[in-house]
C-alpha cells in the first residue's frame, strides 16, 4: 500500500514536472507588477508571487530543479558509497578501519550544516550546492554497501570464486556488488527525498539556487513576508515539496519491506497480532 501511494505521489509530481512547459502558456520569470499577489483565478490557478509571476509555472519549474537535483546528488553518492564501501568491506585491515574512522567524523555532525558550510566556502549556486550533497551525501550508502559486503565476502561462493582464481575485480562485480543493490535502491529512493530537502533548505537560506530561477526552497523565503494577505505564494511550492519527499519516503520504505524478506517475514506475526 505504501508503495503504491508514494509511487502515485512521485508519478504525478514527475509527469507535471514534464509536462508542465507544453501545456502551460506562462513563463515562470515573466513578471506582471500590476498583479503582483493575486490569488487564484482561472487563468491562473496557483495565483501571482510578489513580482507578478505565475505560480504554477514556477513551482512545475521548482519541480524539474529538485528532481534534477536529487537524481545528480543520489547518482553521485550512491556511485561513490558503493565503490568506497565494496572495498572497505571486501579488503578489510587498515583500508577499512581509515575508512570507518572518515565516515564515523562525518556522521557526528548534521548533514545539512556541513552542506551549509561546504556552500559557504565554495560560494553560493546549483552546482555548488550538488557538490556539496555529494560529498556528504556518500557516507550513508558507503556505510551501508561496507555492512552488506561483510557479510556477502565470507559467502561460500565467494570463497569458491577466490579459490578459483577470480581477481578482485572480478569477484566484487560478479558476485559482491549484486547483492549490495537491493538495499542501494532503497536507500536511494530515500536519499532522492533527503536530497531534495537539502535542496530546498540551502536555497532557502540563499546558498542553493539563485534568482531567477525557481526554486521551491527561494519560494518558501520569499513568501515568509506574505503569509497574511498572500498566503499561497507559501502554500502550493510547500505542499508540493512535502508530497514529493512524503512520496520518495513512502516509496523507500514500500521497497525495503518488498526488497527485504526478513522484514516481511517479521512483519507478518506482528500484522497478525495487531489484527487481532
Amino acid at each position: 500500500m505504501m508503495t503504491k501511494v508514494g509511487g502515485a505521489l512521485v508519478g504525478c509530481v514527475v509527469a507535471a514536472a514534464v509536462a508542465g512547459p507544453l501545456l502551460l502558456p506562462h513563463d515562470p520569470t515573466a513578471q506582471d507588477l500590476a498583479l503582483r499577489l493575486q490569488g487564484p483565478t482561472l487563468a491562473h490557478p496557483f495565483g501571482l508571487d510578489e513580482l507578478g509571476r505565475d505560480m504554477l509555472a514556477r513551482v512545475l519549474a521548482g519541480a524539474r530543479v529538485s528532481l534534477a537535483v536529487g537524481l545528480a546528488v543520489v547518482t553521485v553518492s550512491a556511485s561513490l558509497g558503493l565503490a568506497i564501501g565494496s572495498l572497505a568491506g571486501y579488503l578489510g585491515g587498515p583500508i577499512d578501519d581509515v575508512v570507518s574512522r572518515t565516515m564515523d567524523v562525518l556522521m557526528a555532525f548534521p548533514g545539512i550544516l556541513l552542506a551549509i558550510a561546504l556552500v559557504a566556502v565554495l560560494g553560493p549556486g546549483l552546482p555548488n550546492a550538488v557538490l556539496a550533497l555529494s560529498i556528504i551525501g556518500w557516507v550513508g550508502y558507503a556505510r551501508l554497501v561496507r555492512g552488506v559486503v561483510l557479510r556477502v565476502r565470507e559467502f561460500e561462493y565467494v570463497t569458491a570464486a577466490r579459490a578459483a582464481g577470480a581477481g578482485l575485480g572480478r569477484v566484487l562485480v560478479r558476485h559482491v556488488v549484486p547483492n549490495t543493490l537491493p538495499a542501494l535502491v532503497v536507500q536511494a529512493t530515500l536519499g532522492m527525498a533527503g536530497a531534495i530537502l537539502a535542496e530546498a533548505s540551502l536555497s532557502f537560506l540563499g546558498l542553493g539556487v539563485q534568482p531567477p530561477t525557481p526554486s521551491w526552497g527561494t519560494m518558501l523565503d520569499a513568501g515568509r513576508a506574505h503569509l497574511l494577505d498572500a498566503p499561497h505564494v507559501t502554500l502550493f511550492p510547500g505542499a508540493w515539496l512535502a508530497a514529493l519527499v512524503l512520496g520518495f519516503n513512502f516509496l523507500g520504505d514500500g521497497l525495503r519491506e518488498a526488497l527485504d524478506p526478513r522484514q516481511r517475514a517479521e512483519g507478518v506475526p506482528e500484522a497478525r497480532r495487531a489484527a487481532a
